[in-house]
């Protein structure tokens, strides 16, 4: 695989090397027809659909790699060009040379950014300028108060979400650069205000940003320094311990359920104290990544990236092509969580330690996705509680039923915490029974019907039963 760059747009910036290339492979692809120099690629097969089929640009990039690859494999030699240089924001050349089915040779090339130093007058490396992607902005940028190159500036809705990304002035003063090296080459300044509105973007449109007053996700960066702050200065945060922490991260936990059970979404009375609390909450998890890091083990920005990844994984029907309705998303979520952690049973990874009432909800949610069947006396008993409503069951039914429950077991010297705890185990041992007969069945009891369910676990039981 040989990747040639063409240039920031004027042909006669391209290389020399390049022209050999591009004459000595007979076999080319462009990643995109929309560039000045595409014309020196004659007889190449374009990508310019690939954007219109995809929903995400790294759907677009992986998908330009497996043709790339297959047509390596198929001719033997194969060429890419890609605008600019293929070293600078080509993600599907970055994707190219981590590839090993491929041996991928990269030939250097003028950027845009070559002309952008000069249009601009300035030494990026005295001036400290930091190059982004204006697709990601909101993310690469973060923390930063510029100077910000930052490309890929194609249309309205990019320089919006740029402009929505920091908490900035009115007039704040942004640099536009366009088509550079080309006859009709454009640069003009304009306000942070009008960044969306004055300017008129296109495949070759770029901003820079000398300074920010606000850097994006400027809040973040802030009170992770002074997170940082309190664990090197103050005597009480330089002494904490994860272990030490435990009880506060429950206190504020339980301060925050307080402020949601206080909060009317319909007036937005109480909306403060829930902000607050969230706050204090968040101090706790700042406070563990630091720690945490301290100690070399990881950052916060490892759980943030963790979390976005197990999301991310857990959601193929937000972000892959799996599609699940409402009713089948928890067996969906328990199939993901099991392959993800290598677990045998879907009860592995519930706190023990849980309230009894807690625990309760917990094992019984996985029995149903199971389909394990609950005991009848439990159903029975369930009923003759409901028994009192009419029209069903409600909270304030519940409520007084566990209450009287609890008072009757107060009057004959019974632990609530400990019969509860005992109970649920029950059923817990029940599912892990019946899920140790399904495997030996080699039957995925989440994924089947819930008729084929009960009939396995009817048979199950005559088995116990003999």
């Amino acid at each position: 695989m040989v990747v040639v760059g063409l240039g920031p747009g004027d042909p006669s910036l391209v290389t020399a090397g390049t022209l050999d290339a591009i004459a000595a492979t007979p076999v080319r692809f462009l990643r995109t027809t929309v560039h000045p120099s595409a014309t020196l690629v004659p007889d190449a097969a374009s990508f310019d659909d690939r954007y219109e089929a995809a929903d995400t640009f790294d759907e677009v990039y992986r998908s330009i790699v497996e043709t790339l690859v297959d047509s390596a494999i198929t001719h033997g030699r194969v060429l890419y060009a890609v605008p600019g240089s293929p070293r600078v924001l080509e993600r599907a050349v970055d994707l190219l040379t981590a590839d090993d089915r491929v041996s991928v040779e990269v030939l250097p090339a003028m950027s845009f950014l070559d002309l952008a130093w000069v249009r601009l007058g300035i030494d990026p490396i005295e001036a400290g300028v930091r190059l982004v992607d204006g697709h990601t902005f909101a993310t690469s940028a973060a923390g930063q108060h510029g100077p910000l190159l930052v490309a890929h500036c194609h249309n309205r809705r990019v320089l919006s979400d740029i402009k929505l990304a920091v908490d900035e002035r009115g007039d704040t003063e942004v640099i536009v650069v366009q088509r550079l090296g080309l006859p009709d080459e454009r640069i003009f300044t304009t306000t942070w205000a009008d960044l969306d509105r004055e300017v008129e973007p296109d495949h070759l449109t770029s901003i820079y940003i000398p300074a920010l007053a606000s850097p994006v996700a400027i809040e973040l960066v802030r009170f992770g320094e002074l997170v940082r702050t309190l664990r090197a200065e103050c005597p009480w945060d330089s002494r904490q311990t994860h272990a030490s922490l435990r009880r506060h991260l429950v206190e504020e936990a339980y301060e925050v359920l307080d402020a949601i059970d206080g909060f009317d979404r319909h007036t937005g009375e109480g909306v403060e104290d829930l902000q607050e609390e969230l706050g204090d909450l968040l101090f706790q998890v700042f406070l563990h990544a630091a720690i945490a890091a301290e100690a070399g083990w990881f950052e916060l920005a490892d759980v943030a990236r963790g979390i976005h990844d197990k999301l991310y994984d857990r959601h193929p029907h937000v972000f892959g092509d799996h599609e699940a309705t409402f009713e089948e998303l928890p067996a969906s979520w328990e199939a993901a969580k099991l392959l993800e952690k290598g677990r045998t049973s879907i009860l592995d990874g519930i706190a023990t330690g849980l309230p009894a009432l807690a625990l309760a909800d917990k094992v019984l949610k996985k029995a149903a996705v199971v389909q394990v069947p609950l005991p009848e006396e439990l159903d029975a008993a369930a009923r003759s509680v409901l028994a009192a409503a009419a029209d069903g069951p409600d909270e304030a039914t519940l409520g007084r039923a566990l209450l009287t429950l609890a008072n009757l077991a107060r009057a004959h010297g019974i632990d609530t915490e400990m019969t509860l705890r005992t109970a649920t185990h029950e059923v817990a041992a029940q599912v892990r029974r019946y899920e140790r007969l399904a495997a030996e069945s080699d039957i995925d009891v989440i994924s089947v019907g819930v008729d084929v369910a009960r009939a396995l676990w009817r048979a199950a039981d005559e088995t116990i039963g003999e």
